[in-house]
């Protein structure tokens, strides 16, 4: 089995794969350890798949959050995780840190590694990947380095958000359903074993104008915090904003509550495909998960918890069928295709101007209310859970996605 991409997707796909036996190549872009644009933040449902993997110790030795203290509107409120079958705890680390250590386990596990190739091109025949071409070196190198090619009998493709494999494969993002623009940095705290992660849903530009999304300040528990915001757009009504200076002016109106130091380090930003809507994500014998089949909550921009499962839940496919073309996409559907409508569908109306900024300061008065939201916003609810308000999420969810011109993965 190849795997290209050793992000938490990749990494968690070719740990699944060897310990169940298979021959395990991992490939990725870049030299390890490497950055990668996020908000570091891990939900208990993140938490969840990394203690499947046996990370549990590892994770606590670094910081333990109890929930989200939500800012905005002239209220705080303090909302612990819910529990339920999920873990009532989170975390948050450093993605240089965390990717490296995924691999490490995958490694570990008994997958082999490469790193610094990129994947160029596709070998076929008939209607599989027999083979993925590689270039040595860095993009746009006068040199185009060295190519070669690595046989498959099966292909996961975890290259991220812009998944330039996919391409290769005939995978396509569909941005009339919302999509995600988000920067981070780091800056030293004082607030750095804060043991609630902080986001501010009334987040206005420079000019005071509320936009749709959010800023977060994630405790790293190493004398630095995460800061970033993003925020949500559409192909009908775009993002126009500059995100680093909105990150720099976010960060100094908290400067003074969450003892920020004065610089903001790793500025980076990226484009985010939320809510499955990518087509094309599977043929007869390859698939994409995690980032790169938009696998990515549309309400709060969180992916490593849905990379770290279709990580494991692409191999235990793998297992049962031999073609993935159809297999693949209906397991998606399955697994997240109605949470992904209807989170993407409330998320396209935050992007309606003024239309949060009228909602909010009512929402933010009800702790009730807010608690529904976040269990709600991040995906806390389980196929296993049967409490009301699980209920009304998947009926909510079923009706919305009989509404979809384009249903998720579609």
């Amino acid at each position: 089995m190849l795997v290209v991409g050793a992000g938490p997707a990749g990494s968690a796909a070719a740990a699944w794969a060897a310990q169940s036996g298979y021959d395990v190549l991992l490939a990725d872009a870049a030299v390890f350890p490497r950055d990668k644009t996020c908000g570091d933040g891990l939900t208990p449902r993140a938490i969840g798949e990394l203690q499947r993997l046996g990370l549990e110790d590892w994770l606590r030795a670094h910081t333990v959050n109890q929930g989200l203290r939500a800012h905005g509107f002239g209220q705080t409120l303090l909302l612990p995780w819910p529990g339920g079958n999920l873990p009532d705890w989170g975390s948050a680390v450093a993605r240089t840190e965390l990717d490296d250590h995924l691999r490490t386990t995958a490694i570990k596990a008994g997958a082999d590694a490469v790193d610094g190739v990129r994947a160029v091109g596709v070998r076929r025949e008939g209607d599989r990947v027999a083979a993925v071409e590689f270039a040595r070196g860095s993009r746009g190198s006068s040199s185009g380095g060295e190519r070669f090619e690595i046989a498959c009998d099966r292909l996961v493709v975890a290259d991220g958000v812009r998944s330039p494999l996919g391409k290769l494969l005939g995978r396509e993002w569909h941005r009339e359903t919302v999509y995600g623009v988000a920067g981070r940095s780091y800056a030293d705290s004082t607030m750095s074993d804060d043991p609630w992660i902080s986001s501010h849903l009334e987040l206005r530009d420079e000019q005071g104008t509320v936009l749709s999304g959010y800023g977060w300040i994630f405790p790293l528990g190493n004398g630095e915090v995460n800061v970033g915001v993003g925020t949500l757009a559409t192909a009908k009504r775009p993002a126009d904003i500059a995100v680093k200076p909105l990150m720099a002016h976010y960060a100094e109106q908290r400067r003074v509550d969450f003892g920020l130091g004065e610089e903001l380090r790793m500025p980076t930003s990226a484009l985010l495909p939320m809510g499955g809507a990518v087509s094309g994500v599977a043929g007869a014998n390859w698939a994409l998960i995690g980032d790169a089949a938009a696998c990515v909550n549309p309400l709060n921009g969180e992916g490593i918890d849905y990379g770290l499962e279709t990580g494991r839940l692409v191999v235990e496919t793998m297992a049962e069928h031999d073609d993935l073309s159809e297999a693949w996409p209906a397991l998606l559907r399955d697994h997240y295709g109605e949470a992904f409508s209807i989170a993407r569908r409330l998320a396209g109306l935050v992007t309606i101007p003024r239309l949060l900024s009228t909602l909010g300061p009512a929402g933010m008065r009800s702790d009730w209310l807010m608690t529904l939201a976040l269990r709600w916003m991040g995906n806390l609810v389980t196929d296993e859970d049967r409490d009301r308000a699980a209920r009304v999420w998947r009926w909510a969810g079923r009706r919305s996605i009989a509404r979809d011109a384009r249903a998720p993965f579609a």
